[in-house]
């Protein structure tokens, strides 16, 4: 929301500006480690939520809106509870002529990242925050906002529950495809390591490349975008062309390769699309088809549940999972005729392409929600709702 320049501006009849220091107090809270209990009476709201509980005196009243202090700064809470507030966030109790709903409402629309006093972790200062000025109408036109918000948000939650419900439909319906098109095949053909549907299965160079202004892309793990299974290359950094010319040419991806992430989000295929040159970190698999063996039917059988599975109970490591190219080349695949895999292709594909579709409908559904949300409070604060 955009800051109060002046008392009244844009202001309705009757309304005022005040500071959120002279129409609310802030309780601060206390170490965490200190109140926690397993069998306690009140729950514990931080910055993250609800933690846990333990029984005390001092406590914060339900209707309280909790403000994170330290990491979560821009994710009110409204309590409907009371509960023990910890050191991480502040209580902010509104006094008489403040709704507590109206002041979740107004915390909910401010971006209190405008007030980031933290490098490595969010953070706000008490003081800065109680200089916030809020627009206060009579009570009575507060309370009507709310009863309108509240009307308003409780549609509009319903509404993104089903359309993000939608969305999970969508995707599982194709994974659930996905299974059933591979569970045919591991049924009906021989199996076999997945190095014997390759020529070539690599990772990237282990040394930490050079950098240079000029020469040939370097993708790391952080390029490989999850949600559309392809590479993006804005954010790379570029190595010298004599240091791509010095790797084997299995380690040069060509059209046609499957990139496959091997450490962290281990499991993403990436099928290489066009020749342009580009070279990869250890982190990301290199799967060469043979001839006979079609990129596409690898990329759905490497996104297959049955080789996810191998992958999850194969992989080591404790801070991140790694899948080891041993693993890799010895998933257990089926070896399909390329008369069925081009089969299997048309049906993967037009069923992939209508749930692309239909997520993006409901995508573009939930956004338009969270657009109306904030449009809402935009009038609700600027008195035009």
């Amino acid at each position: 929301m955009e800051h109060l320049e002046d008392g009244r501006a844009g202001m309705r009849a009757g309304w005022e500006v005040k500071s959120l220091g002279e129409v609310l107090e802030i309780r601060n809270g206390r170490n965490q480690r200190e109140v926690e209990s397993t069998d306690g009476e009140f729950p514990i709201y931080g910055s993250a939520g609800n933690v846990m509980g333990m029984a005390t005196d001092y406590i914060c009243e339900a209707g309280t809106t909790i403000i994170g202090r330290k990491g979560s700064i821009n994710n009110p809470i409204f309590a409907t509870t009371r509960f023990w507030n910890v050191d991480t966030a502040f209580g902010l109790s509104p006094k008489q002529g403040l709704n507590s709903r109206y002041l979740y409402y107004y915390c909910l629309s401010y971006d209190f990242n405008e007030h980031n006093r933290g490098t490595t972790i969010p953070s706000l200062v008490k003081s800065e925050l109680l200089g916030i000025k809020i627009p206060l109408p009579p009570l009575a036109e507060q309370q009507r906002i709310v009863a309108i918000l509240d009307e308003a948000f409780e549609g509009i939650a319903t509404a993104r529950k089903h359309a993000e419900q939608n969305l999970q439909n969508a995707k599982a319906l194709f994974e659930s495809h996905l299974e059933a098109v591979f569970n045919s095949q591991w049924q009906t053909s021989r199996l076999v390591p997945l190095s014997e549907l390759t020529t070539d299965i690599t990772d990237g160079d282990h040394l930490p490349p050079p950098k240079s202004q000029i020469g040939v892309p370097f993708i790391t793990i952080g390029n490989i975008i999850k949600k559309s299974n392809k590479v993006d290359f804005r954010d790379t950094f570029m190595v010298p062309r004599a240091y791509y010319d010095a790797l084997k040419d299995y380690r040069k991806p060509r059209m046609g390769d499957v990139l496959y992430t091997v450490t962290g989000s281990f499991g993403i295929p990436v099928i290489v699309e066009s020749d342009s040159e580009f070279c990869f970190q250890r982190h990301i698999g290199l799967v060469r088809p043979k001839s006979d063996v079609s990129s596409s039917w690898l990329f759905y059988l490497l996104k297959s549940p049955q080789v996810m599975c191998q992958a999850n109970e194969g992989a080591t490591g404790t801070a991140q999972k790694t899948v080891s190219l041993k693993l890799l080349r010895n998933f257990v695949v089926p070896k399909v005729s390329h008369s069925q895999q081009v089969k299997d292709i048309h049906s993967l594909d037009a069923l992939r392409d209508e749930t692309n579709r239909l997520c993006d409908i409901y995508t573009q559904k939930i956004a338009a929600l969270d657009a109306l949300k904030k449009s809402l409070l935009h009038q609700a604060f600027s008195g035009e709702l």
